[in-house]
């Protein structure tokens, strides 16, 4: 279950970046375009970018610290259990030398 949250975590971090690179283009698109109404709504939205671009900062901070956990716990693990995780490595290895070798 926190593998399919990190991977969502990680395309929704995709997503906010897809969006804010469109935002931004909008914006250098539409920036000759006069107006008080189209200037208040683009300085809106340059707020609301700026702001977008420190929360995705932020996630991907935590996704990051996540990932490092991660791999301190796997790093420990296999330093307190050198035998085990070579048997499991083994057998792991074992069953996709079986599954190339069916081919």
């Amino acid at each position: 279950m926190s593998d399919m949250t990190d991977v969502t975590k990680d395309k929704l971090i995709a997503d906010v970046k897809l969006v804010i690179a469109d935002t931004e283009e909008l914006l250098r698109a539409t920036a000759g375009q006069a107006g008080e109404k189209v200037a208040e709504i683009r300085a809106r939205t340059q707020d609301s970018l700026a702001a977008a671009k420190i929360k995705l900062a932020e996630a991907e901070a935590v996704v990051v610290d996540k990932a490092k956990q991660v791999g301190r716990a796997a790093d420990d693990y296999v330093h307190d259990n050198p035998w085990r995780s070579v048997g499991v490595a083994a057998g792991f290895g074992f069953i996709v030398g079986l599954l190339i070798g069916r081919r």
